[in-house]
């Protein structure tokens, strides 16, 4: 039998390793229409820093991104403060903050001598989850670190 003529078989996947569980406490934002790489660009400056710092900076930061990550990071915070009634501001830290890629839309954008370009309206997904400071976290029992027994 040749090549050409040879029965496929499906690819194998590599087996996925679980997803870590995080504690704490978090909200989250999908389809937010902003483009993912413009709001990494300031989320990267407010990843791991304690509540009070993170809000004081996203309050001078012009982009429209700020605001929006502000809001999410207060809701968060908010959601925290609700739940454990013995927490403050103080206590709170950015533990994680995600920004994943949504649904692109796509739509049409005349230009001159009846031609058309293509205009992408970007989206992301946000998830941000705040802690208090020196938390610790819980261990998995053989979750994904490659303890067997």
């Amino acid at each position: 039998m040749s090549d050409a003529e040879a029965p496929r078989t499906k690819p194998v996947r590599k087996p996925r390793s679980p997803r870590k569980i995080t504690t704490g406490y978090r909200a989250d934002v999908p389809f937010q229409r902003l483009s993912a790489t413009k709001i990494r660009r300031v989320a990267d400056n407010v990843r791991r820093k304690p509540y009070t710092e993170a809000i004081a900076l996203l309050d001078v930061l012009p982009h429209k991104g700020a605001r929006l990550l502000k809001k999410l990071i207060q809701s968060a915070a908010a959601n925290a403060l609700a739940k454990n009634k013995n927490l403050d501001e103080q206590m709170l830290y950015v533990k994680e903050l995600l920004i994943d890629v949504g649904p692109t839309m796509k739509r049409m954008w005349a230009r001159g001598r009846g031609r058309a370009d293509r205009l992408l309206k970007r989206s992301c997904h946000i998830s941000v989850v705040v802690d208090e400071i020196g938390a610790k976290e819980p261990e998995t029992e053989g979750v994904g670190n490659g303890s067997e027994g």
